[in-house]
């Protein structure tokens, strides 16, 4: 069997392209429909930077998190394990305050994009029956994904407990040396993370797209970015650096606005409307460039699409053999 050529990196361009193009011809539907849908969940998202910083969870979860830094053997002077568990604590804290909107309003929206772009022709507005057969699969992988990203979690800082204590068995313990190992240990976690929210959001995708949920969407992703996870990276770099300037958008306008003056006003609730509505279209586009990604996989996979069938086989010497004997037989008669 011939091996899958990966996409080339001059495709992430035409993907983007595409994928604005769709946006642009459905912009009715996108900006007043889907976007509305995630306007919830990116309001959580946003109030999240007033509500985390001073709740009593990020307080909790970053001192249980330092004790377990400090039983594992990282050295409590490492400014790295300093910044990783605060990181770590307001991710964790904004995920659980995020939480009910995740599994409702962003998985709505992101269905209801799945539904219209799954059809040949683009007839809109989404029926609510075929929205309900893509959230439930879509749904169940959001857990499944849940997990996935606690596995990844879990996996680099097992990486980095064994590199630590190896190393100090090995007596190299200069400040210098677990600076370098610091910066490494950042490198390769950004990498293991960066992987699993790349594969989480194409399982999504491949959930809504094919109406089948759960691991076997997270496994079918896996296959299918086969040599194509730098595209896949390469596509998810400027969405989430769009995300983090509207937070920080957010944070500049609204929330210093707010501490300064003491005062909430009707210009700044406006205007934080506006940024939330702006970061819900971001989200928009962030699942369509996800859907043409994953058509465009599947394609270049051999997977027929329209009638979700797999080309992949593992062919072994018997089958080889049995498929001569076959040719043989027939060349004969």
């Amino acid at each position: 069997m011939e091996e899958n050529t990966s996409i080339p990196m001059e495709n992430t361009a035409k993907i983007m392209r595409k994928s604005i193009h769709i946006f642009l011809r459905n912009y009715q539907y996108f900006t007043a429909t889907a976007a509305l849908m995630a306007f919830p969940f990116s309001a959580t998202v946003l109030l999240s930077q007033i509500v985390v910083p001073s709740s009593s969870l990020l307080f909790s979860i970053q001192n249980r998190l330092s004790s377990v830094f400090i039983a594992a053997g990282f050295p409590p002077s490492s400014e790295f394990f300093t910044v990783l568990n605060l990181k770590l604590s307001q991710t964790i804290s904004t995920s659980i305050f995020t939480l009910p909107f995740t599994f409702t309003s962003l998985l709505i929206a992101k269905a209801s994009i799945i539904q219209l772009l799954d059809q040949q022709k683009q007839n809109y507005p989404v029926s609510f029956l075929s929205l309900i057969s893509i959230f439930n699969p879509i749904f169940l992988t959001q857990l499944c994904n849940s997990f996935l990203i606690i596995s990844a979690n879990a996996t680099a800082f097992s990486i980095l407990v064994v590199a630590f204590n190896c190393f100090e068995g090995l007596g190299y313990s200069s400040p210098g040396f677990i600076l370098f190992i610091s910066a490494l240990g950042a490198v390769i976690y950004s990498i293991i993370l960066a992987n699993a929210f790349v594969f989480s959001n194409l399982a999504l995708i491949s959930s809504g797209m094919e109406r089948n949920g759960g691991f076997l969407a997270i496994l079918k992703a896996c296959v299918l970015m086969r040599g194509r996870t730098s595209t896949a990276l390469s596509l998810a770099v400027p969405l989430n650096l769009a995300m983090a300037l509207i937070e920080g958008l957010f944070q500049y306008r609204v929330i210093r606005a707010y501490h300064r003056s003491e005062n909430l006003s009707s210009l700044m609730v406006l205007e934080g409307l506006f940024i939330a509505y702006m970061y819900s279209i971001v989200i928009v586009v962030d699942t369509i460039v996800s859907c043409v990604f994953f058509k465009r996989c599947y394609l270049r996979s051999g997977m027929d699409y329209e009638l979700g069938r797999c080309s992949y086989q593992i062919e072994t010497e018997e089958d080889r053999c049995a498929v001569m004997n076959t040719k043989g037989s027939e060349e004969s008669s």
